[in-house]
């Protein structure tokens, strides 16, 4: 079985940054694309940003340049630098991976809450 889990999260005022890391672990072969979603109470789950394995990134308009995503390979773990937070920012941000066990499979991280609120 495969593990994800998400930390860094919390509390920050407008304009602060946090940086979140969602490390992989149990039987992996591979990890192909990873990413960052978001939640927040009665929406849907959405993109904040992805990465394949080869490092190309996609991110959702409302964050970037703002927004940061990478990865090391070495340690199955998967980062978001978030600068110049503002309060709409405001959610559960989510982790998954593409795992290869060795079929690819989905995986989700249990989730890290983010509240930006002077």
């Amino acid at each position: 079985q495969v593990q994800l889990v998400e930390s860094g999260g919390g509390l920050v005022q407008p304009g602060g940054s946090l940086r979140l890391s969602c490390v992989a672990s149990g039987r992996i072969f591979r990890i192909n694309a990873m990413g960052w979603y978001r939640q927040v109470p009665g929406k849907e789950r959405e993109l904040v940003a992805s990465i394949t394995s080869g490092s190309s990134t996609r991110y959702a308009d409302s964050v970037k340049d703002r927004f940061t995503i990478s990865r090391d390979n070495a340690k199955n773990t998967v980062y978001l630098q978030m600068n110049s937070l503002k309060p709409e920012d405001t959610a559960v941000y989510y982790c998954n991976a593409r795992v290869e066990v060795p079929y690819e499979y989905l995986f989700w991280g249990q989730g890290t809450q983010v509240t930006v609120s002077s």
